[in-house]
């Protein structure tokens, strides 16, 4: 026998049910966001390493090898960075010029 105006056990459980796909769906969208956060930051720590480091463009093809820095579009290897230290006795072999447009000899002066 039901009661008047009572709701059922199956309707009780359509609504758990709809209301647990909401939170699913919520729960869903954060981890999303929080995935595009995370890969964010990464590209942030990619960028400021690449910043604080070198890069050495190989000659090619009778072109001398360029020194830049390690966030210059002109080179973009995305590997094979070099310490401070490895670009000053870079740019002091004969071989070598600094790139024109990033002037990667601007961050190498001695650390006072």
């Amino acid at each position: 026998m039901s009661v008047p105006g009572a709701i059922s056990d199956l309707d009780k459980n359509r609504a758990l049910a709809e209301w647990l796909e909401w939170q699913l769906r919520q729960v869903r969208g954060r981890i999303r966001e929080l995935e595009i956060k995370e890969q964010q930051e990464a590209r942030d720590r990619e960028r400021a390493r690449a910043e604080r480091s070198w890069k050495i463009q190989p000659q090619r093809g009778g072109s001398t090898a360029l020194l830049h820095r390690g966030g210059c579009s002109l080179y973009s290897a995305r590997f094979g960075f070099i310490s401070r230290e490895d670009a000053v006795i870079a740019l002091a072999e004969p071989g070598i010029e600094p790139c024109q447009i990033c002037n990667p000899q601007t961050g190498l002066q001695s650390p006072r």
